[in-house]
């Protein structure tokens, strides 16, 4: 009988996928490690390296395969259905490579020019801002959440360009090189404990100006990387990439805690009462609405994509109504995914709180993933209204 994640995958292949496959079982042997080193384990990262994970969205003028999305999130979701920290980290990382290949061609020679396996981590929120001065742009700020940075060299930070007046003229990307910032280790938190997701420090930076990126470039789908990066995934909305970036291992959280939860209760003898958990058929009831909205959760994500892709490759554009169907798709994924993870963890007995059992696990690192600004359900609500209604859409996250 296939696990649900096995009856999930059926359409999609890679030979990545294949390799990451044969490291599940060793990324769930080590996933207790992981939280313990409050990091991912760098075997874990090594490995993932090797498969050829974190190439699958780099352009292949550095060596990468250039892969659907859909690819990518599946590679995503079935790690973190083995180690929901490491597939945080590697969601968020690896699609790092697929925005940095939107910047001007020096900035991928800055970072891959030398070595094509470079990660970047990053912190979007606008928890600074670039100042421009004589010398160019200068960077200060303090940014939190920067997941898996202990295993990167550079970084993506998001705020504003501000001019000599401190008045907003722009709000960008900055890459910032290893030696430009500091990490600072502030990651003692209840779930996602494996991410690693420090504070990112940056004092009076210089930022060359081929290392900023403009989020209304990336809007207007006018990325300078384009003109060297053409394939149709680098056209994909930022709106659509980045959350399901930040949903897809949630789901997969749900595809790894569902599978867990069915194993444990074939054999499990309720104690106080001495029966089979397999005999009750309200068992039965609640792991097929677990299951039913997995599979919902994961279907709509992936249709989004592959609409999205498909009407890029035909030469079309995504319309907002694409776009902020997605939006509400994705909330709902999250939102099902942990709905789902709760009612398997509510009804697995008292042993599943213990450390060692991996449902305790994805139900807190669900709910911590929870908190990201990307699954703030009610902005993506009203923005699918607010097309509905024939209204201007305010959320730039479309």
């Amino acid at each position: 009988m296939a696990t649900l994640l096995e009856s999930s995958s059926s359409g999609v292949s890679h030979e990545v996928l294949d390799r990451i496959d044969a490291l599940l079982d060793g990324f769930r042997e080590r996933a207790q490690e992981t939280e313990d080193l409050r990091k991912v384990h760098p075997k874990n990262i090594e490995e993932l390296e090797e498969a050829g994970f974190f190439k699958l969205v780099q352009p292949k003028q550095w060596g990468g395969y250039e892969a659907d999305m859909e690819v990518f999130y599946t590679a995503a979701r079935n790690i973190a259905s083995a180690c929901p920290s490491t597939g945080w980290c590697a969601s968020i990382v690896g699609i790092h490579n697929w925005h940095l290949a939107l910047f001007p061609q020096q900035a991928q020679e800055d970072v891959w020019g030398e070595d094509p396996n470079v990660r970047i981590s990053s912190s979007y929120a606008p928890m600074g801002a670039a100042k421009k001065t004589d010398k160019g742009l200068v960077l200060n700020g303090r940014w939190s959440w920067s997941s898996g940075c202990q295993h990167a060299t550079w970084v993506f930070v998001g705020g504003p360009v501000l001019d000599e007046n401190d008045k907003m003229i722009d709000f960008c990307t900055f890459l910032v090189a290893g030696d430009q910032y500091e990490i600072d280790d502030v990651w003692h938190v209840a779930g996602l404990k494996g991410t690693g997701s420090n504070d990112i420090v940056v004092s009076d930076a210089l930022i060359p100006s081929h290392r900023v990126l403009s989020f209304g470039d990336m809007g207007k789908g006018t990325s300078p990387g384009l003109e060297r990066n053409d394939n149709p995934i680098y056209k994909m909305p930022w709106g659509t990439v980045h959350p399901t970036t930040i949903s897809t291992p949630i789901v997969g959280m749900a595809f790894g805690c569902y599978d867990v939860h069915r194993e444990h209760q074939r054999d499990r003898v309720r104690a106080a009462f001495g029966t089979k958990v397999k005999d009750d058929p309200f068992a039965k009831v609640r792991l097929a609405e677990a299951a039913g909205d997995i599979d919902a959760a994961w279907l709509q994500l992936m249709r989004n994509v592959r609409e999205e892709q498909a009407l890029i490759e035909g030469g079309g554009t995504p319309d907002m109504d694409l776009r902020t169907r997605a939006r509400r798709d994705q909330v709902r994924a999250t939102q099902r995914s942990i709905d789902a993870i709760g009612l398997l963890f509510q009804n697995s007995g008292a042993r599943a709180l213990q450390d060692t059992s991996p449902i305790q696990r994805f139900w807190r690192d669900a709910n911590a993933g929870r908190v990201h600004a990307a699954n703030e359900a009610t902005k993506a609500f009203i923005s699918y209204g607010q097309n509905e209604f024939g209204e201007k859409v305010t959320d730039s996250m479309v």
